[in-house]
């Protein structure tokens, strides 16, 4: 196999982990996270860590303050470390910033100055949603025009930039189609909808166990940073320990953004040019890294056409 590095993207609780620790075991490879919340020690449980060796896992205590800047320089390394010892990366994960991070050279803005982002925050909860959105289009329509007022997680990065003299990027749902550091081919990782549902239900119980809250309220202890605390699982596990949801609230809670945040990684990565789609609701993780297998060997060369050649949905039997 040429220099080529593999990615493997899905949506939440789709197995995408355990398919790319079965394809490391086929093939000489080692895994590289790209999961914005595994990069933290402390919160194994919450976050789903494997005990597969896997790069850019538990690399930063609790009180870190993440930054995709960070993370790239890291995935960057740890890929080319990969690539000299002669073996393939395998890049994993359901984050779609860090997974671009990872595989182009991303022009990102600087890192906020401290506080800055709950000074937004709190800014954007005290005037509403509407009001948020004006003071964006106030100095940036352009950008207000590319993002919901309902979005507050996009307005308050738009206004952070905007009051750090930076130009909100445009068309990042397009990044993969960019120039590449090295040739890579993306595998998409879908289920169907009642299994995925049902995998989140299931995972979502676990994330409430005694292991799981008692990750929390250790790191609830430690001061967790901001960045931290955004771990799938962390709010409604703060909220049942401070008592203010039953368990039970705090579960339905956690399916419900779960299967949301699930829809928006499916519709991020089906708009990825060069996606390599494969259905594994009735295959188990070995047979997927099969179909991976199979389906490279498929591929044309060169690796750089194919990785950016359109998208294909993979047939598996």
């Amino acid at each position: 196999m040429p220099d080529l590095v593999l990615a493997i993207f899905g949506p939440t609780a789709s197995g995408k982990s355990a398919v790319a620790e079965a394809l490391a075991r086929r093939i000489p490879a080692e895994l590289v996270s790209a999961d914005s919340m595994q990069v933290y020690r402390g919160l194994p449980v919450l976050t789903n860590q494997s005990d597969h060796p896997t790069r850019l896992v538990g690399i930063w205590e609790l009180d870190h303050e993440a930054s995709v800047g960070e993370y790239q320089a890291l995935a960057h390394a740890a890929i080319d470390e990969i690539l000299a010892a002669g073996r393939t990366p395998v890049v994993v994960g359901g984050t779609g910033l860090y997974l671009r991070a990872a595989l182009a050279e991303l022009e990102l803005p600087p890192a906020p100055p401290p506080q800055a982002r709950d000074r937004l925050e709190r800014l954007y909860d005290r005037v509403g949603a509407e009001r948020a959105h004006e003071l964006l289009a106030e100095r940036d329509p352009a950008a207000a025009a590319t993002v919901h007022p309902n979005d507050r997680k996009r307005i308050v990065r738009a206004l952070e930039l905007q009051r750090m003299g930076q130009a909100p990027h445009r068309g990042s749902d397009q990044l993969w189609s960019r120039e590449l550091r090295r040739p890579a081919v993306l595998f998409g990782i879908v289920m169907g909808r009642d299994a995925i549902a049902s995998r989140i239900r299931e995972r979502a119980a676990l994330m409430l166990e005694p292991g799981a809250l008692g990750e929390v309220e250790t790191a609830l202890e430690r001061g967790a940073s901001r960045t931290a605390r955004k771990a799938m699982g962390f709010k409604e596990a703060a909220a049942h320990l401070a008592g203010e949801l039953e368990l039970s609230e705090a579960r339905a809670l956690l399916e419900r953004r779960h299967l949301a945040y699930a829809k928006r990684q499916l519709t991020w990565m089906r708009k990825l040019a060069g996606v390599e789609l494969l259905d594994r609701t009735a295959l188990g993780a070995p047979a997927t890294a099969r179909a991976i297998i199979r389906r490279l060997d498929s591929l044309p060369p060169p690796w750089e056409s194919a990785s950016r050649s359109g998208r294909r949905s993979a047939t598996t039997t």
